[in-house]
């Protein structure tokens, strides 16, 4: 399967994964989680910036994004502030936000990104 490329590949999983013109990131939380929802929340999106790059591509690319937050009632509006600011003007993705239980207590935010790749 060497039509398959996957970025930082463990055991349990790839960070990044290109198949048939598409880039996979998967779920990014915040390093420094005593950080409130817009500290977090712009942890996640400067570590998809990250893994983009070591893609060969940028955030104009994300087709979609899959949004879990802790507490959707008193989280959406700061990350949508924060997101609003970083996504690209006119290349907005699809995009799900929903309530969910974290793989930690402190964890606020996960995001996961698809794009296209060039």
């Amino acid at each position: 399967m060497s039509d398959i490329q996957r970025i930082e590949t463990n055991q349990r999983m790839s960070r990044v994964v290109r198949y048939n013109g598409l880039v996979f990131v998967g779920g990014q939380v915040a390093n420094e989680r005593s950080e409130d929802i817009k500290g977090q929340t712009l942890q996640v999106l400067a570590k998809i910036d990250g893994w983009l790059d070591k893609a060969g591509i940028d955030k104009t690319r994300i087709l979609s994004a899959q949004i879990w937050l802790k507490d959707i009632e008193n989280h959406l509006d700061g990350m949508n502030q924060v997101w609003d600011e970083w996504a690209a003007s006119g290349e907005a993705p699809a995009r799900a936000t929903v309530q969910a239980l974290l793989g930690t207590p402190d964890t606020l935010v996960e995001i996961a990104v698809i794009a296209a790749d060039k």
